[in-house]
């Protein structure tokens, strides 16, 4: 074997260990992440009261998208802190990462602030907005006013966390995150059921459980922070240096993505509408397949993570051809994954949708819709990470194209058309999500294979 090759070769392995590094405890914490995820799910919907269980699983859902469309808010501002952090980390300016940190900070927690006060005070048309019935409104309400409040710390925690993979310090987060979420599980067993001597608060019970542990997370983040042992130096002691020029990029890369965010859970809160339509049964069985299918996304989210604090390190470096490497390497490993998951998803439906709940229909329903997103797995995984590599390049505006055109021009459209029109039910809607996720694959690849996200500046 001659020297180049023996090079070639070790030079691959570098960067798939540099890829694995960042992404494995990401996966790891986003895996388990969806897992007690699941076991909330489960937990409610194995309250005895079937008819109660149904509802709680529901409104759960109904509860989500809000949530998640306050979170996106605060995500696009990451996605700017972790692209610039990774350009700085990569340049060696290290003396300016503690000062994005805190612009990403203060400006997520000013957002963040009124977004959850409005939520906790029209919790009820909101739920009824996305179309919830009159039953599922009058159980969730009390489930959505104290998530209201573990938003807040939860969106710091976003915060902190992306700052630290802009320099591909992810084992941390990990490590708080598996402890806090092991808090939130015992915490829902025993205040959903009234174990060891509480009160049975049922749905209550998990949405004070999951606050409680958001704000164990958030003193074990400023701990750590504050304890030196990590390159992003930061201390509330230093005084907070305003920058319009940092200000002007979290804008520039975070702005795209939180209109991308923005269309996104729009999308997902007209989808829901269509998808409630058919029925709490079915509506239960959809959010318990989606609750199984958020478990296959975190392949592409983690190794897009890592593809983007690769990519944008590089970029920093000035090492182009560097930053496209890790990004096709990233993706080709998660794709592989997809592989995998796709199959266990196919042949196990069942099995895995039983774990939620024993109502033959729900089962019924939910298994069939996992086998349709089982067939798009390894391109869901490839697209989601080919866009962390544009993200982490700063790279944000082609991502919201595809967002639009698929989400809101297919996956929206496409339901409507299969529910309402031809009547083919829980089915219909999945198959939406599956044209989305493809349509959405081969424009991000097109994008990627033109290299102009090489170009983009951050000066």
């Amino acid at each position: 074997m001659s020297e180049g090759i023996r090079n070639r070769i070790a030079f691959k392995s570098a960067i798939n260990k540099d890829i694995m590094n960042i992404a494995w405890p990401v996966l790891i914490e986003l895996v388990l992440g969806s897992v007690f995820g699941m076991i909330d799910m489960m937990m409610l919907g194995n309250i005895a009261d079937t008819g109660y269980a149904a509802a709680a699983v529901a409104s759960v859902g109904v509860v989500n998208q809000p949530l998640f469309l306050g979170l996106s808010v605060v995500q696009a501002l990451n996605v700017g802190g972790t692209a610039i952090i990774a350009r700085y980390f990569g340049a060696g300016k290290k003396d300016q990462m503690e000062n994005v940190t805190k612009h990403v900070l203060i400006i997520s927690m000013t957002l963040a602030l009124p977004l959850a006060i409005l939520a906790f005070i029209y919790a009820r048309e909101i739920m009824a907005f996305m179309g919830a019935e009159q039953a599922t409104i009058d159980i969730g309400i009390s489930y959505f006013r104290i998530i209201c409040v573990s938003y807040l710390f939860q969106s710091f925690n976003f915060g902190v966390t992306g700052s630290l993979r802009g320099i591909g310090e992810t084992k941390v987060p990990m490590n708080i995150n598996i402890r806090v979420n092991f808090m939130n599980v015992i915490g829902n067993a025993i205040l959903i059921y009234g174990l060891l001597g509480f009160p049975e608060l049922r749905i209550a019970g998990a949405a004070i459980s999951t606050a409680l542990a958001n704000f164990t997370a958030s003193i074990f983040m400023v701990r750590y922070l504050m304890s030196g042992k990590s390159d992003l130096r930061f201390s509330f002691k230093n005084k907070f240096n305003f920058s319009k020029r940092t200000l002007k990029n979290l804008i520039t890369i975070g702005l795209p993505s939180a209109i991308e965010q923005l269309v996104m859970r729009t999308g997902i809160i007209l989808f829901v509408q269509v998808v409630s339509s058919l029925g709490t049964v079915v509506f239960a069985a959809h959010q318990i397949g989606m609750s199984i299918l958020s478990l296959s996304f975190v392949i592409g989210q983690a190794f897009g993570i890592s593809a983007s604090a690769l990519v944008g390190k590089a970029l920093g470096a000035k090492k182009s051809d560097d930053a496209e490497k890790y990004a096709h390497n990233s993706s080709m490993m998660g794709s592989a994954s997809g592989i995998v998951v796709g199959m266990v998803m196919f042949l196990f439906a069942e099995i895995l949708v039983g774990l939620y709940s024993n109502d033959p229909a729900i089962i019924e329903n939910a298994s069939s819709a996992l086998r349709v997103a089982a067939v798009i797995q390894p391109f869901q995984a490839n697209q989601l990470i080919v866009a962390g590599s544009l993200r982490g390049a700063g790279d944000t505006r082609f991502p919201l194209v595809s967002t639009f055109i698929g989400v809101l021009g297919i996956r929206v459209i496409l339901a409507n058309i299969f529910i309402q029109v031809f009547g083919f039910g829980l089915i219909g809607a999945w198959l939406a999500i599956a044209v989305d996720q493809f349509v959405r694959w081969i424009l991000i690849r097109l994008r990627f294979r033109s290299g102009k996200w090489k170009t983009i500046s951050l000066a």
